[in-house]
């Protein structure tokens, strides 16, 4: 169902990340043409909606000043890169937000630095009665030292988005494995802090939630991740050559479908992430990634505050899968973030 139209702001700013400033989670570290044609459907779906005034900003020079000129509403925060593409920086953009008073979609700075910090997302969770995989946090300093006594193991940054860090080599089976990989990530990587995780070799999961803890939430269908078509050898994970190297076997191979997990079990795993999205304080809409343990148990990997917003995203898919087409979840999206915003102005 579409939200009435009193339901919607009459003027939006959207914000996305800047096409023309290198990106680290792209390909290359810039903008392709499957980037802008993400930018263009996001474009023309708003216009054709034609339920409200809207402008794109993509260019992040200047942009609090163009805000503060445009007067939104509301402002839909889609720069998933971080301000100036730089992910360490998605936190500035909310807190800038609030600082200047301008009411936006998805989390505010309090859930995004949690959210950016795996190791606190798996303790908040394990805490709440969530099962996540064992794993060890190593500082950076470390990594040349540390021993890896299990496996096989999942590497990767302790904070970074979009799969950075995580190649087709995350995933290791002995100690040397382990060693070059772990010297891999501090190269690239200078001074990021890792995770050695017990690698789960089951059914991975998707879950989506829109929605906030007043009024509730809505659970989109759940998803599991299809890697049958991905050549023998390659690790079944999902790397960043999945998201960011169109022509890769991970980028052709891997797709999504249904889960075929029993409603009552998606109903309570829906209910386990209702739980850690407001514990987290997460707001509007985040995506709750699970995979299956050897023994069974369907475990928490990662929380996505603000998941990615394209029409061919993990998050469109999933509201695909409940008959809401693009246009739907924007406009959905959107109508969630105003009934927050009018809620909390009408309790001031």
């Amino acid at each position: 169902m579409r939200p009435d139209d009193n339901e919607l702001p009459g003027r939006i700013a959207v914000i996305t990340g800047d096409p023309s400033l290198p990106d680290p989670t792209k390909q290359g570290a810039r903008y392709g043409p499957q980037d802008l044609a993400l930018h263009q459907k996001l474009r023309e779906t708003l216009a054709a909606l034609g339920k409200f005034e809207f402008e794109v900003i993509e260019r992040h020079t200047g942009l609090f000043e163009r805000l503060r000129s445009l007067e939104p509403e509301l402002v839909v925060n889609f720069c998933d890169t971080g301000l100036f593409n730089r992910p360490e920086q998605e936190i500035h953009i909310a807190t800038q937000l609030e600082i200047m008073g301008l009411p936006h979609t998805g989390a505010g700075p309090r859930a995004m630095l949690f959210c950016y910090d795996k190791q606190v997302v798996r303790l908040l969770a394990q805490a709440l009665g969530i099962p996540v995989p064992a794993e060890q946090f190593v500082m950076a300093a470390d990594l040349q030292s540390v021993t890896v006594d299990a496996f096989p193991a999942l590497i990767k940054p302790n904070t970074a988005d979009g799969s950075v860090g995580i190649t087709q080599r995350a995933l290791v089976h002995d100690a040397r494995e382990a060693r070059d990989y772990l010297a891999w990530i501090a190269a690239e990587l200078p001074g990021r802090d890792v995770l050695i995780q017990e690698f789960l070799p089951g059914t991975e999961y998707g879950l989506g939630i829109i929605g906030n803890p007043a009024p509730g939430f809505d659970a989109l269908p759940m998803i599991e991740i299809d890697y049958s078509a991905l050549p023998d050898g390659l690790a079944r994970i999902q790397s960043h050559e999945a998201k960011a190297q169109p022509g890769s076997a991970y980028w052709n191979a891997i797709s999504s479908r249904p889960a075929t997990l029993p409603d009552a079990r998606q109903r309570e795993l829906a209910a386990a992430c209702g739980t850690l999205f407001a514990r987290l304080g997460l707001r509007d809409y985040g995506r709750f990634d699970f995979r299956t343990a050897a023994d069974g148990s369907i475990r928490l990997m990662e929380v996505n505050p603000n998941p990615a917003w394209g029409f061919d995203a993990t998050f469109a898919t999933m509201a695909g899968f409940a008959g809401l087409d693009y246009a739907g979840l924007l406009e959905r999206l959107i109508a969630t973030a105003w009934r927050r915003v009018k809620r909390g102005a009408a309790a001031r």
